[in-house]
């Protein structure tokens, strides 16, 4: 377990021994080190804990079985950033960020432990400008890396949020951007843990979701809804798209090896969601601080049904939900069910939504609306599977030459 704490006195103006490194076990105190800076101050370990990572000064030291008397190995780098570890056996893999300056690019290089020096060391590389900060994730493999770029302001208006770009990096060098279908905010970012596809929820509202294969190739595409978020099951067969926060909370549950659409029940106020290790249930809860009304949490089945409801007392208020951790690989995979489970409590599957009549003219037939925004239906984008995709680059062109002279001819 790790603490970390700033705190000056008078008596010891420039600090004391803040990082705070102790064995679960016993309760004692392994080490004390000195860390000044907030930012990426946590210790990163390896699954197996046979490597600690720690940022310090523009440096990265690496720890080898616990023993934090003496620094194993370095990365040094000017202006390191931040790192990300990580995950699976050994060898280890880092991933480093090191931001742009002097108009110079940022970037983001994967490193495999113990080979941090000369430079031919790193595994890839990959520059970028418009970067204040970035999220790096890597798929459960450890063999690629999504990194999120975000600047704080959008210089072009279009974003009080500011931009966002999608990279990604491959151990094998191979490098590229992720181009989106539909400009705005990225939301969210989800490797499947079958480390072959991504998913990324994008766009302004409403918001695209798209799946991708590890050559940036969109796979799928979902269309738009109010989604901000995107959560595999842990065997990675069923993906559920979901709008919370400023959303109304609906969740989509979406079959990925066929696409389609299992069920779409609503879990309105809700802050948390999370896979049980068993791929078959859900939680969502509603917990403070981020609301202290309505506390409690529900159980689901993927397919829409309620099996469990708790809600506490009036007053008082929850914290956190956590499913119990089992080990990877303890819940095979299971056959998908499109029939709702059987439940006392029933569905909450999302009623259709009308548009709003006065009184005076809802006697009177409905008539065609228009929507602020049309929904686009999802489109599946596989080769081979439908429309322009399945043929090749000539054949594509030959044919769009014929229907250009058949339109003209019908002109003329």
């Amino acid at each position: 377990m790790k603490s970390w704490t700033i705190l000056i006195t008078q008596d010891s103006p420039q600090g004391e021994a803040n990082l705070r490194l102790f064995d679960l076990q016993s309760g004692r105190l392994v080490k004390a080190l000195y860390q000044k800076k907030v930012d990426s101050w946590c210790p990163s370990w390896s699954d197996d804990e046979k490597i600690c990572v720690r940022s310090v000064n523009n440096e990265l030291h690496f720890y080898e079985n616990n023993d934090f008397d003496s620094i194993a190995n370095k990365l040094h780098m000017q202006k390191v950033s931040d790192f990300a570890l990580s995950p699976g056996g050994q060898p280890s893999k880092v991933a480093v960020y090191v931001p742009g300056s002097k108009g110079a690019p940022s970037f983001v290089r994967l490193y495999q432990y113990p080979n941090l020096g000369g430079p031919t060391a790193a595994l890839a590389n990959k520059s970028f400008f418009k970067a204040d900060k970035v999220t790096m994730q890597w798929n459960k493999k450890a063999s690629a890396v999504l990194v999120t770029a975000s600047t704080e302001v959008d210089k072009t208006g279009a974003s009080y949020y500011g931009e966002q770009t999608l990279h990604y990096l491959a151990v094998n060098g191979e490098t590229a951007l992720v181009q989106l279908a539909k400009n705005g905010p990225i939301y969210d970012v989800a490797w499947s843990p079958s480390s072959s596809e991504f998913c990324v929820v994008y766009g302004f509202m409403p918001a695209k979701a798209t799946v991708f294969n590890l050559k940036c190739d969109p796979v799928f595409d979902f269309g738009t809804g109010p989604r901000n978020a995107a959560y595999y099951s842990p065997q990675g067969h069923i993906l559920v798209l979901a709008g919370f926060g400023n959303l109304r909370g609906q969740m989509e549950v979406w079959d990925v090896k066929k696409y389609k659409q299992v069920s779409k029940p609503q879990a309105p106020d809700a802050t948390h969601f999370s896979w049980c290790p068993d791929g078959e249930h859900i939680v969502t809860a509603t917990c403070a601080p981020r609301l202290r009304v309505g506390n409690g949490y529900k159980i689901w089945h993927y397919t829409g049904s309620v099996l469990h409801r708790f809600e506490v007392a009036s007053g008082s208020e929850l914290y956190e939900v956590r499913w119990q951790p089992f080990p990877d690989g303890s819940f095979p995979e299971r056959p998908i069910k499109y029939q709702a489970a059987p439940s006392e409590l029933g569905t909450t599957q999302a009623p259709p939504t009308q548009a709003y009549r006065p009184p005076a003219l809802r006697h009177l037939p409905a008539t065609a609306s228009s929507k602020l925004h049309e929904d686009e239906p999802p489109q599946d984008l596989r080769p081979g599977v439908s429309g322009e995709r399945s043929l090749s680059k000539t054949a594509l062109k030959n044919q769009r030459k014929r229907e250009a002279k058949k339109a003209a001819k019908q002109v003329k």
